[in-house]
């Protein structure tokens, strides 16, 4: 049967136009179909979200021709900070982390980038090649594979027909549920507070983590006297605190974020997110895979969410594309078995740290809350081991794909 395309990717976020941007530099053809309609995903309206990218990602974003289009709108990170105490308190311990950019060789250990500059980046990428083609406001109702390909149906009734199918559909993949992947998790009892803050003071680049027995609170720098939040709070408390005003949200956030910027304001719109874990318990089907949160959704309380689907997305283009430099079928068991065996290990990993990390921190336990002091105490101390800790935030451990290395 004749393809429409080498790829058929199901998702229209940022990691599924990453795939198709990586795979087109190879040769190859995708499809990506995306639920919105056209125009919402570069909405230029600010609406709070930013992302903390670790250098690694800034590396494929620069591979794929995406990260000259951003680095305008970028923020370095320069230091990160991280401290664990009580709302309006300030932290209770004379220990902290404090990772400094300067004792890696690599420099920034990561970027901030607002979501609308992301998205924009990536659609323009995409339009300027004709190996891709975007497909909005279509879903998928129906997925197929067999001997030699994985046909789609849509909404609209059309079908599509692909060597391999990718689900980049995020936690709640049909493409995962329709091809009896099942999925393995729990919920956090966490919301997720999303917005943005003007600040008097500059931040200098320096990220914080405030751990409180509710959830953790980050304060993550964006260009000029701006910050991204993410505020973790219990279901209730959160519902409650996106119901007042912006005026009255501000007075609760301000305890909590204390006075070191001095006064704060909001901006743009707020968010709120429930935090869960969610982990499909294969990622990979007859010739199909799972990338991005549709193959692990963990807490942000890492930041690592989307720079664990950009290693995926460099993973799988950097396995597919050699596969075909040697002349194998790209989308055989054998291929994608290779794909799984490379993240399998990582994700399952990074989603059970940070599930452990919030579980330590999320509670006022004061046995705990002396052993996790000890312990940021201890790391602080030794410069080996804080380099360590700052490779990893920055993605450059284990064995790198080609686009990040």
């Amino acid at each position: 049967m004749n393809t429409d395309s080498d790829i058929l990717i199901v998702g229209g976020g940022l990691n599924g136009p990453a795939l198709a941007l990586a795979l087109a530099q190879a040769g190859f053809s995708s499809t990506v179909i995306d639920a919105l309609p056209g125009g919402v995903q570069t909405d230029d309206n600010f609406d709070g979200r930013g992302y903390a990218l670790a250098l690694a990602s800034k590396r494929l974003l620069t591979g794929i021709g995406v990260w000259d289009q951003v680095a305008p709108q970028s923020q370095p990170m320069l230091e990160i900070k991280v401290s664990d105490g009580r709302a309006g308190e300030g932290p209770l311990s004379p220990f902290f982390l404090h990772f400094d950019h300067t004792e890696i060789e690599e420099g920034p250990m990561g970027y901030m980038l607002e979501d609308r500059f992301l998205r924009r980046a990536l659609a323009q990428a995409m339009a300027l090649t004709d190996r891709i083609t975007v497909l909005n406001g279509e879903t998928v109702t129906a997925q197929e594979s067999d001997a030699t390909g994985v046909t789609l149906t849509l909404a609209s009734g059309r079908l599509l027909r692909g060597k391999l199918l990718i689900g980049a559909d995020g936690r709640r993949s049909g493409t995962a549920e329709r091809a009896g992947i099942k999925r393995s998790g729990w919920d956090y009892g966490q919301t997720a507070l999303v917005c943005a803050i003007e600040h008097d003071l500059p931040h200098k680049g320096i990220a914080h983590q405030f751990f409180m027995p509710p959830g953790p609170l980050a304060i993550l720098p964006l260009p000029g006297n701006m910050s991204s939040i993410v505020w973790s709070e219990t279901h209730e408390n959160a519902a409650l605190f996106h119901s007042l005003s912006d005026e009255d949200y501000v007075q609760v956030l301000r305890p909590r974020f204390g006075d070191f910027l001095d006064n704060i304001r909001l901006v743009g719109k707020r968010f709120t997110y429930p935090l869960n874990l969610t982990v499909a318990n294969s990622l990979t089907a007859p010739r199909l895979a799972l990338i991005g949160d549709a193959a692990h959704g963990m807490h942000p309380i890492a930041g690592q969410g989307l720079n664990a689907g950009l290693r995926d997305v460099a993973a799988l283009a950097h396995v597919l594309t050699h596969a075909r430099q040697r002349g194998e079928d790209f989308a055989s068991e054998l291929v994608l078995n290779r794909y799984q065996e490379w993240r399998r290990f990582d994700t399952s990993t990074l989603a059970l740290t940070t599930d452990l990390t919030n579980k330590l921190f999320s509670n006022d336990n004061p046995l705990l809350r002396l052993s996790r002091d000890i312990g940021m105490g201890a790391i602080n101390a030794f410069p080996g081991l804080r380099r360590s800790f700052m490779r990893e935030a920055a993605g450059l451990n284990g064995d790198l794909p080609d686009l990040m290395r």
